[in-house]
């Protein structure tokens, strides 16, 4: 009976004297019997299977009898309440008067529809619970990424590249380690605290090492002491108040842009006021014993997407020269010397041998575009070559090199893959014989091809 019952009528029993179940449950029976007709007499319906079992609790005190009945229907709720209505007919129990009272009449499927809204609410508050954003999804995947690549050196927290690099950036802890990781820089290790670790002292005497602070006492603290018992060759600071962990990429990319060299910090007395004696850009001023292109520490990379090399700690290297000044293309006057970045004279084209690297951007067009070379070349912050590849190359020598190129020059058509990763290595400029179609123009980079160049029309905002 209990897959189809509809309603439960509840009804309140009492009793001038002692009485039992058996009692109550045959003056239901015998009272109502015939008092509704055959097709509602209480028998023939639990015979029927459209009412069910009658269930009756009573219990006596002081004389007196109280209970309470539940009988189980099936009918529709008309016959039900009639059904109910008939049980206030009874005037007695056994040998005794009573009374009957119907309390109510209850809907199961409501109770039941009751039960469903509560059990649903607790589903969906676990769904819900379990459910991830698409942020959410994506931080997950990258933090796997993440903690997949962190490595241990000595105990401690490190990148992959820390083992076998030639620079490392120390920061505090192993968020930092993980923050970095996230954007590309691999050579980072973490003191863990302000102790300096015996293996982080002995790896600062082997490698090029910028300390990346946080902007608190205690990155102020932990660089005290890296001195002490270390060799520190640039300093970077995070933004006052902030932690390295707590850094965007943009602004880990700044900080590292701005490193100043740890002897400014040490006669400034605060990482903080060295960097903001700089000229405001983040960038600090070019050491005064700034060294060629040629020793320069090829892993200092301008605006873009910082990786490991990117950041490796070396001479700062000064702003690139616009491309575009006529200046930088008009060649040396003849007999006289030209100047090399180390402060030497050289000799002019004259006397200069032809395997010389040219020393402007338009010396490298002409040699690798108007002599239809098929090579591309890749430039440093003053033009100085670091590279000379098949042009078919040049998507896997920019992604790969372990010094970012400040300017490229191909002999051939520049297209959106290249121009992709041009930009997200920090590729300033790009000379190219043509141009492909681009759907999208990255705008820190120029690009332009070897006419515009020649006729100093800047092509940044043109589509070839």
């Amino acid at each position: 009976m209990e897959d189809t019952d509809k309603y439960l009528i509840h009804a309140d029993v009492t009793a001038d004297g002692v009485v039992e179940r058996n009692d109550v449950v045959g003056a239901i029976f015998g009272q109502t019997e015939g008092l509704l007709g055959t097709d509602l007499d209480l028998r023939t319906l639990q015979q029927s299977s459209k009412v069910g079992r009658i269930d009756v609790s009573i219990n006596s005190q002081n004389g007196q009898s109280f209970g309470r009945i539940t009988i189980a229907s099936g009918l529709d709720r008309v016959e039900t309440a009639i059904l109910a209505a008939s049980l206030e007919t009874i005037e007695r129990i056994g040998p005794c008067r009573s009374t009957v009272d119907v309390e109510r009449i209850e809907d199961v499927r409501a109770a039941k529809r009751r039960e469903v809204v509560e059990r649903a609410k607790g589903l969906l508050g676990a769904f819900e619970e379990s459910t991830m954003s698409s942020a959410e999804l994506v931080e997950q995947v990258r933090e796997s990424v993440r903690t997949g690549d962190i490595e241990s050196y000595e105990g401690l927290p490190a990148g992959p590249r820390v083992a076998d690099g030639d620079a490392i950036v120390v920061v505090e802890g192993r968020a930092d380690v993980l923050t970095l990781l996230e954007y590309g820089i691999k050579n980072a290790i973490a003191v863990e605290g302000t102790n300096v670790p015996d293996a982080v002292a002995d790896l600062t005497g082997e490698r090029t090492v910028t300390a990346f602070l946080d902007g608190d006492r205690g990155g102020d603290l932990i660089l005290k002491e890296l001195a002490q018992v270390g060799d520190v060759d640039y300093v970077a600071v995070a933004p006052t108040g902030k932690s390295v962990e707590d850094l965007s990429h943009e602004e880990v990319h700044e900080a590292l842009r701005g490193k100043v060299t740890h002897e400014l910090v040490a006669e400034a007395g605060n990482p903080r006021e060295a960097v903001a004696a700089t000229d405001g850009s983040a960038r600090p001023a070019p050491a005064t014993d700034h060294v060629t292109p040629a020793t320069a520490d090829p892993a200092v990379s301008e605006p873009g997407t910082p990786t490991a090399d990117d950041v490796s700690p070396s001479a700062t290297r000064p702003p690139a020269p616009d491309a575009g000044d006529e200046s930088l293309d008009e060649p040396t006057g003849e007999g006289e010397p030209s100047e090399s970045t180390d402060g030497t004279e050289e000799p002019t084209d004259e006397s200069t041998d032809e395997a010389d690297e040219p020393a402007t951007l338009g010396a490298h067009v002409r040699g690798v575009i108007d002599d239809e070379t098929e090579q591309t070349r890749l430039l440093d912050g003053e033009f100085g070559l670091i590279a000379e590849i098949p042009t078919e190359e040049t998507f896997d020598a920019i992604a790969e090199a372990s010094a970012v190129p400040v300017a490229v020059v191909m002999d051939g058509e520049l297209d959106q893959r290249v121009l992709d990763v041009a930009a997200q290595r920090g590729v300033e400029q790009v000379v190219a014989r043509s141009t492909g179609e681009f759907v999208k123009r990255p705008t820190d980079v120029r690009v332009r091809t070897a006419a515009q160049f020649r006729s100093g029309t800047a092509a940044s905002d043109e589509s070839a």
